[in-house]
């Protein structure tokens, strides 16, 4: 999904009251939770809970629903941050090829002394070489690709907390 934050493009904020704030606080710990535990925790009929979840849903507030993976569980041994300079005009169309790639976790078009940013992850040295020799010195319009590898990992938030 691509978000896009300009003042052209701005809906008003839509009005939160505190019962929706609890439900995605709620959500936002443990997104199993049944609306009937739900509805208890916050005080209202597991009916009430599940259209307000419903009308949060419609207006886009809760995009999806999703599981995080502990990546060292699964074999993700690799886990990199990308500077990513590219040639204005080929902007939107590495982005997009990159958007669709299977190791990249996010991109972001950022201010400042690189265009892209980019978080991914790989099985190993030698997949992330990969990626980078065949992907991403190859797509036209990249100038010049640094990268960080992550060394270890204190925090890291899924989604927007409110």
């Amino acid at each position: 999904m691509v978000y896009v934050y300009s003042e052209e493009n701005v809906m008003p904020p839509l009005e939160l009251d505190e019962v929706d704030q609890q439900i995605l606080e709620s959500l936002h710990e443990n997104s199993r939770i049944s609306y009937t535990d739900l509805a208890k925790r916050i005080g209202l009929s597991r009916i009430a809970v599940q259209q307000r979840i419903a009308s949060l849903i419609e207006a886009e507030v809760i995009e999806r629903f999703t599981v995080v993976i502990n990546p060292a569980k699964v074999g993700i041994q690799v886990s990199a941050f990308f500077n990513v300079d590219i040639e204005p005009q080929f902007l939107d169309e590495v982005a997009e090829k990159l958007s669709k790639e299977p190791p990249v976790t996010s991109l972001y078009h950022m201010s400042g002394p690189s265009t892209l940013h980019m978080h991914g992850v790989f099985k190993n040295m030698h997949e992330m070489e990969n990626f980078l020799l065949k992907t991403l010195y190859a797509m036209p319009g990249i100038v010049r690709v640094d990268s960080q590898l992550l060394l270890r990992r204190y925090k890291s938030r899924m989604g927007l907390k409110l």
